[in-house]
């Protein structure tokens, strides 16, 4: 039997320009630079440490109704139509300031746009930070150790990385400042019009990113087709939603269809995969389960959890979303009574060393 797969809960403490500065009576109060909001959240089930007064001095709140994230705005203070933020990569210095493919490199970190909308979001979910920093490290590692060792045959290396429902697109900006060439798809054309402008904020316009407006599912079984593959998949589905042409999304019925296509786009020797969702009744062990289905048989290292944040007053952990994410390694080979054999960590099974790895 297969060990039990462990929880980690992912916080993202490299945040300036965001804090959870309280929670509490199933809301959260929030800083988004110099705003601060008070939104819904039915997860705080304590009270709140902060005084009520801290609370009424918000610049705005949302004010849900009945129906699944619907609701308004109501303003006490002046906010501006839309601000900027930033977020710092944790990425370490390469030995090249050039991306693989010839654009330039630009270092320090992502810029983005930020604004009240509709449905109580404001176009960045600061707990991805903790996936944003992962897929950098990763991708700026692959890159620059081949770069390296392709450096005397003068062969560019490239990691081709695809990210599904991919919003205001931060994840595809860390991707691409880390070094990969990128396919974003989402199937809001508003949204990906978003994404591009926080491209050319964070000085990302010229590096390699392809921006898509698209169904998630009929894009990747026609890059299945056509004999594509990508090295790391990002998916971050939500609940419910529709396609550019009315296409249905339902997760639990439509993310085992969409991970067995992934399946077929993945190069041969994949970096990472990584399934974010929010709003479910789903446990991250879900997800594990799921995702070590479609990894049968490459070598790498999963991991399940949470995104949390962690509030200012009291340093409780809000959970934001369940997550999965499978990441390459080499085949670990151990003696065992004079046989070698090895851990497969996707598979948590123990197999007979083949001959290549000896």
């Amino acid at each position: 039997m297969s060990p039990l797969p462990g929880i980690s809960l992912l916080t993202s403490p490299a945040w300036k320009d965001y804090e959870l500065l309280d929670s509490g009576d199933g809301q959260k109060l929030e800083r988004f630079g110099e705003y601060i909001f008070v939104r819904p959240e039915v997860q705080a089930l304590w009270r709140k440490s902060l005084p009520a007064a801290r609370w009424e001095a918000a610049h705005a709140f949302f004010q849900p109704t009945g129906e699944e994230s619907g609701g308004h705005w109501v303003f006490r203070k002046k906010v501006a139509e839309k601000w900027e933020m930033g977020y710092a990569l944790d990425l370490t210095p390469g030995p090249f300031a050039k991306h693989p493919c010839g654009a330039p490199i630009r270092r320090g970190g992502l810029r983005f746009y930020v604004m009240t909308t509709p449905g109580r979001h404001l176009g960045v979910f600061p707990e991805g930070a903790a996936h944003w920093d992962w897929i950098g490290g990763l991708i700026h590692h692959r890159v620059h150790r081949e770069h390296r060792e392709d450096e005397k045959n003068s062969v560019n290396s490239v990691v081709n990385v695809l990210n599904l429902f991919g919003y205001t697109g931060l994840a595809t900006l860390a991707a691409a400042a880390a070094g990969a060439k990128v396919t974003h798809v989402d199937a809001s054309k508003k949204a990906v019009a978003w994404a591009r402008e926080n491209a050319a904020l964070s000085g990302l316009q010229e590096q390699p990113i392809r921006w898509l407006v698209d169904d998630a599912l009929k894009f990747v079984q026609r890059e299945a087709r056509r004999g594509v593959k990508y090295d790391g998949i990002l998916l971050d589905p939500p609940k419910f939603g529709r396609g550019p042409k009315g296409e249905v999304w339902e997760v639990y019925k439509s993310l085992p269809m969409l991970l067995q296509a992934c399946r077929a786009v993945l190069s041969d020797q994949p970096l990472f995969v990584i399934v974010t969702v929010y709003a479910v009744k789903a446990s991250a062990v879900h997800l594990y389960y799921a995702l070590e289905e479609m990894m049968k048989g490459f070598w790498g290292e999963l991991d399940c959890g949470e995104l949390v944040t962690q509030e200012k007053s009291g340093g409780r952990l809000l959970s934001q979303a369940v997550y999965a994410r499978w990441e390459a390694s080499a085949p670990k080979v151990y003696p065992n009574n004079g046989m070698q054999t090895s851990v497969c960590p996707a598979l948590r099974t123990k197999v007979r060393v083949p001959e290549v790895f000896r």
